[in-house]
C-alpha cells in the first residue's frame, strides 16, 4: 500500500479538491483506493456526498481509542469506486489527548501496520493546521503533496510546511523519511496577473527546496458545484477540461504503484 498526504498549513487551497480528485482518478485506472479524513471539520462527507458519521464510527474512534481492532468502519463513495474513512468533530479533542500519549505521533501509522487497509492507495486528507493529526500523517505517508494557492500568503506558507516536514520527519525518526512528491498549485486563475506572476516564479522556489512543481489546477466554479452533489468533475461533469490537471500527479502515482507492485512481484 501507497500511502500519500494531502498537506496545507492554510484553509481553502484547494486539499480537499486535490485529495477526492486523485483518489478517484487512480481508483478508474483499475486501483483500489481509500480515502482517510484526518480533518475534524469532516468535509470529505460533503465532497464524497456521504451522510456524516457518528463519533463512534468515524475517524476520532479509531485514533482515540486505546484498542482497536481493526475496525476501520470505510464507506464506500461514488458506487463504491473509493472507501471512505470519515471524521468527525470530536477528533479536535482526540488530538489534544494524543499529545499527552508515549506514541500519540505514531498512532495512525501503528494502527495501519497492526491493521493494515486492503488497497493500493491510501490518500490522506489533513487538516490545515500543523499539529498531532498532520504528524500522524506524516508518520504514516509515504508521500507528501503540498496544493498551494498562488498569492503570498499561502506561497510563505508552503516554504514553512516543507521545513515542518522536514524538521518533523527528523524529530519523529521516521525511516524513510516521506518524500515531498510536489507542489501542486491549485484554484488557478489565468486572468490574475498575481496567480500568472506566482506560477512563473514558483519553479525557482521550489527549485531552492529541491521539490518539482506540478501543472496548475485551475479555477473552476464547476468544483463548487460538483461538491455540492458530493461528486468528483469526472462524473459530475465527464470531459471538463479542468479533468485534465489532475493528470499528471496521477501518473506519477500509478508509476509509483506499478513499480511498488513489481518490487514485491520480484
Amino acid at each position: 500500500m501507497l500511502t500519500i498526504s494531502i498537506l496545507a498549513n492554510a484553509g481553502g487551497v484547494g486539499k480537499s479538491t486535490l485529495a477526492i480528485h486523485l483518489a478517484y482518478a487512480v481508483s478508474r485506472l483499475g486501483f483500489s483506493v481509500a480515502l482517510l479524513d484526518l480533518d475534524p471539520q469532516h468535509s470529505l462527507d460533503r465532497f464524497c456526498g456521504l451522510p456524516p458519521a457518528e463519533a463512534e464510527h468515524s475517524m476520532s474512534q479509531i485514533l482515540g481509542t486505546k484498542n482497536f481492532k481493526g475496525e476501520w468502519n470505510l464507506k464506500p463513495a461514488w458506487d463504491g469506486q473509493v472507501l471512505v474513512g470519515q471524521s468527525h468533530i470530536d477528533l479536535a479533542q482526540v488530538s489534544s489527548d494524543l499529545a499527552t500519549r508515549r506514541r500519540g505521533s505514531y498512532t495512525l501509522r501503528d494502527r495501519l501496520q497492526s491493521h493494515p487497509i486492503a488497497c493500493d492507495l491510501l490518500v490522506l486528507d489533513c487538516p490545515a493546521t500543523l499539529g498531532m493529526l498532520c504528524e500522524n500523517a506524516l508518520g504514516a505517508s509515504d508521500l507528501v503533496l503540498v496544493p498551494v494557492q498562488l498569492e503570498p500568503k499561502s506561497i510563505g506558507g508552503a516554504a514553512d510546511l516543507v521545513a515542518w516536514c522536514i524538521t518533523a520527519s527528523n524529530e519523529l525518526q521516521l525511516e524513510p523519511r516521506p518524500k515531498i512528491q510536489g507542489i501542486v498549485p491549485s484554484i488557478y486563475n489565468k486572468d490574475a496577473a498575481i496567480h500568472r506572476q506566482y506560477l512563473e516564479q514558483l519553479p525557482e522556489i521550489a527549485a531552492q527546496l529541491d521539490i518539482q512543481v506540478y501543472p496548475p489546477i485551475r479555477y473552476s466554479k464547476e468544483f463548487v458545484n460538483t461538491s455540492a452533489y458530493g461528486l468528483p468533475l469526472y462524473k459530475y461533469r465527464p470531459g471538463h477540461p479542468a479533468c485534465d490537471d489532475f493528470e499528471a500527479i496521477t501518473r506519477d502515482l500509478v508509476t509509483i504503484l506499478k513499480k511498488t507492485h513489481a518490487q514485491k512481484v520480484s
